[in-house]
Formats: structure tokens, C-alpha cells, sequence
């Protein structure tokens, strides 16, 4: 699959495997390259390659040489000697060719259709020196269409840290798997569009991937004619404080939107009702654990006072599932007998921190979060023995085993207060119909980010979405993509 990621260590071995049997991948990834150059442009486009001095320059050396023998105006840009054998002997091909060669960035001009970016590759870890980074900026500056090479100079493959400079990619050619950093982080904004080349590697050479990049499927909501309320799970939400109230109405309402049978709200604040949706069940949140819920979703608006304390911890002990949110993640991280509690119930917890919250559990700082995600989020994952979901661009889903899924929908559209209470409340509905932990954590975060691509396309754009706007279109994604996951299955029965 196209969708699986290996780690850096498997695709190391994978290197080794395939030179012992024979398989250049070096090659393969050229000529994966030179075919995507050829579909898009014609042979009298000025092209650029930018090669460094380990296997990715190598690479883009390959694609030089052979865009040249397709008589293409090919220019290299070499500021620093190669040091492997095989990107030394790709070099030499490239002069046999007659390919023109550059060393000083000052040379750098906007008469190219094309730049390819292989200076550096997966294994970059540590900080460019400064003369790394001026070229990086020169090549950004000249504001051709870049096409990168497995991934953009600079930006850390794993991680999507980016080291002091990094190249800015209208388009990333990664190869052998999808590579985390360039779907979480700060990946999304440098890698533009990014497709997987597997070089044909064969079935018996790929290992057993550490996470995907994969969509849940929604098949296993599709609803029978003959069916009830009871059948879809009973959510309760926990929270409302004083001044918070609307935090937990928005999970609430986004639990019945994502197809909840039936929704309680237990509120610290008292209210009567939500008058913008009665289908709410409104109770008191200091008596809401003597309700039999299948799901729990615990933190909307919570607070961290010593009554919400009294209100978290009973629920903390309840056998059914829960969803762990906001103000009961913040509890939690100060209260070490709530952590324990959370623990003594594996596989029976989602916690949903943003990068602040996950910070505040791993008592660490929240740069230290974002510098790696992916080891954040399982560290939490296996710390709890939850599911994790953390938060931000390209939101991880780890289990406590160590597999995690990154999230590939969404946009800055939900960078707006209440998108959290709403996909906590998503989450809730979907464990309440019967998903797995796992996959109602997953597709919870892909419905979510669904949206946000909806309202990006009918808008142009990504201001304006509210919370409260996100809930209306729940349902339409759920159902919609519930559809295509059935689509071909079987077909819809029809009444006269």
C-alpha cells in the first residue's frame, strides 16, 4: 500500500536487501522521477536539478542525466562534491552527457520551467550550516515550480521540523512509503502535493508498516431499515461550567449530528434545556455517572476546580468508554490518582489533547511536542493505554501498542475555538455505534477534517468556519462517505 510508513530503520534495511538482490533503487527512483518530469513537461523546458552529496543528490543526478538524453535544456546546480560511489559515477554520467554545471547559487536564475530538489533526503537530522541555508532561500527566491525529491531539502522526513531553511515543494516524489513528516507538522506547508512511488518493490522486501496514512472505512455504520434508537448508543457529555457551558452543548449536538441514538449533557452550570437543539437530554453533571451510557465524554467546558474534580473522578472509574477531553486532560496531568485511574482501564479511553494539553501530561513543553509528534502521541498512547489523538496539522492517532494512523483531511478552517468539543462529541457517536476505539478515534478526526475541506472548496478559502457550523455538516460527510465506502456492495432498495 502507498498509504503505509515504514520506519527509517526498516527503509535502511530495505536498501541493504535490494542492493544484496540486485534491485538499483537509486535507478528506480530516477526513472520515477523522469516520468513524472516528462508528463508534465515538454522536452524544451529549461530544467534545473539541485543534487547534493549523498543518495538523494544521486537521485536527482540520475534524472538529470536521463532528462538529458531526452534532449531536454538540463542545468546542474552542485554547490558541494559528491561523497557516495553512486552519486560520484552519477555525476560523471552527467558530464559524459555534456550537462552544464554550476557550484555558486549566485548563479541561480528564473529562466528555468523547473527545479528538482535533491540536496538533501530522509536522513537529514540536525540543523543546516548557514551557507546550507542561504541556498535554500536563493532556490526559494526564485520562485519556479519545485519538484522534491522524497522530501523537501530541510524539512525532517519524520518529524516535518524543518532545520533552519527549508525548500518549499509545489510537488514531493517520495519513495518506498509515505513518510509522516510530510503530513504533520510543518510538512504540509513545504511539501505541496505529495504522491508515493513504491519503485515496484517487491511484496517479500516490505516489512510490517509502524503506521498508515490510510482512511478508516465508514462501512460498519451503514444502517438496517429495521432498527432503533437503542441500537446507536447512548453518549453523555460531562462539563459546562460557569461560563463553558457552550463547550459541552457543541459536543453534544455534534454527538447526535455523527449519529448518537440518543445524547445526555451533564452540566455544571444547571439549564434547563438547549433551546437550539431540545434532542439534548440536559442533567445535572454531579449525578450524570448514575446514567447507564455506553459513552462518555468527559472535559467540554469541565473547568479545573475542585468540583469538577468530584464530578471526573467517579466517571474515571465507570466500565463504559470514554472520550477524555480538554479541562479532564488538564485535570488529569495534575492529578496523578486520575492518571492511574485512566490507566487501570485499558483500551476503554480516547484522549483528545492539543499540543498544550499533551504537553501538560507528559510534563514537558509544548516545543518539545511539536518537534515529534508522532513519539508524543505514542508515548502518551502507551503512558495511558489509550488511544491518542493528537491534535494540529496532521493529526497523529496512535494506539498503545505503537501503530498510528496520521490524519490527511483538514485545514486551518478549524483553527477556531469549539472544533474540539465538536470532534470530541464525533468521536463519542462513533464509539456509541459500535466502532472499535481505534477506528472511531480515526474516523472521528477524518470526518472532521471532511468538513473543513468541504467549506475550503465552496469558499475559496479557510476563514469563517465556526463550530457551530462545522455540526450542520457532519452528517452530510458521515453519510457521504458511508456511501462510497459502500458503493458497489450493494444497492439501495427502492419503494413504490
Amino acid at each position: 500500500m502507498t498509504d503505509d510508513i515504514f520506519s527509517l530503520a526498516d527503509l535502511r534495511a530495505i536498501e541493504k536487501t535490494a542492493e544484496q538482490a540486485g534491485l538499483d533503487l537509486m535507478q528506480k527512483a530516477a526513472d520515477s522521477a523522469t516520468h513524472w518530469v516528462v508528463q508534465h513537461y515538454p522536452n524544451d523546458c529549461a530544467i534545473l536539478v539541485a543534487a547534493g552529496t549523498g543518495h538523494n543528490g544521486g537521485d536527482a543526478l540520475w534524472v538529470a542525466y536521463q532528462l538529458a538524453q531526452l534532449a531536454y535544456p538540463v542545468t546542474l546546480f552542485v554547490p558541494e562534491t559528491p561523497k557516495s560511489v553512486a552519486t560520484q559515477k552519477a555525476l560523471l554520467a552527467c558530464l559524459d552527457e555534456g550537462v552544464l554545471v554550476i557550484k555558486d547559487a549566485s548563479d541561480l536564475n528564473v529562466s528555468f520551467s523547473l527545479l528538482i530538489d535533491g540536496l538533501f533526503g530522509i536522513g537529514l537530522n540536525r540543523i543546516l550550516s548557514s551557507t546550507w541555508q542561504a541556498i535554500i532561500r536563493q532556490i526559494n527566491s526564485l520562485q519556479i515550480p519545485i519538484l522534491s525529491l522524497d522530501v523537501p531539502s530541510g524539512l525532517d522526513a519524520w518529524c516535518g521540523s524543518v532545520y533552519g531553511e527549508a525548500i518549499r515543494a509545489n510537488t514531493t516524489l517520495t519513495f518506498l512509503c509515505a513518510k509522516p513528516g510530510l503530513h504533520t507538522a510543518e510538512g504540509p506547508d513545504y511539501a505541496g502535493q505529495v504522491m508515493v512511488d513504491r519503485l515496484d518493490l517487491p511484496a517479500t522486501m516490505r516489512p510490517i508498516p509502524c503506521g498508515t496514512l490510510l482512511p478508516p472505512s465508514a462501512h460498519s455504520l451503514a444502517r438496517k431499515m429495521n432498527s432503533h434508537k437503542g441500537q446507536y448508543g447512548t453518549v453523555c457529555v460531562v462539563g459546562g461550567a460557569i461560563g463553558m457551558v457552550g463547550a459541552a452543548l457543541l459536543a453534544g449536538r455534534a454527538a447526535i449530528s455523527a449519529g448518537a441514538g440518543k445524547v445526555y449533557v451533564g452540566l455544571i452550570e444547571p439549564i434547563l434545556y438547549d433551546p437550539l437543539m431540545p434532542d439534548l437530554m440536559i442533567q445535572n453533571a454531579q449525578a450524570i455517572h448514575q446514567l447507564e451510557a455506553d459513552v462518555y465524554v468527559v472535559g467540554p467546558g469541565l473547568s479545573c476546580t475542585d468540583q469538577a474534580y468530584q464530578v471526573l473522578r467517579p466517571l474515571l472509574d465507570q466500565p463504559s468508554k470514554k472520550v477524555i477531553d480538554a479541562d479532564a486532560l488538564n485535570l488529569i496531568a495534575q492529578h496523578p490518582q486520575l492518571a492511574k485511574a485512566v490507566f487501570a482501564q485499558p483500551d476503554t479511553c480516547i484522549l483528545t489533547p492539543h499540543p498544550m494539553e499533551a504537553a501538560r501530561l507528559l510534563n514537558t513543553s509544548v516545543d518539545k511536542v511539536q518537534s515529534d509528534r508522532v513519539a508524543a502521541s505514542k508515548k502518551l498512547a502507551q503512558q495511558f493505554c489509550a488511544t491518542v489523538v493528537l491534535k494540529g496539522c496532521g493529526t497523529v492517532i496512535a494506539r498503545n501498542d505503537g501503530f498510528f494512523r496520521i490524519n490527511t483531511s483538514g485545514n486551518a478552517a478549524l483553527s477556531v475555538a469549539g472544533q474540539g468539543d465538536v470532534l470530541a462529541g464525533i468521536c463519542g457517536a462513533l464509539l456509541a455505534q459500535g466502532m472499535p476505539i481505534f477506528e472511531a478515534a480515526s474516523l472521528g478526526v477524518y470526518v472532521h477534517g471532511l468538513v473543513a475541506n468541504h467549506w475550503q472548496n465552496i469558499h475559496q478559502g479557510t476563514i469563517g468556519l465556526s463550530a457551530s457550523q462545522t455540526i450542520l455538516l457532519i452528517a452530510n460527510e458521515l453519510n457521504r462517505l458511508i456511501a462510497k465506502n459502500l458503493s458497489g456492495v450493494r444497492k439501495q432498495r427502492h419503494f413504490l
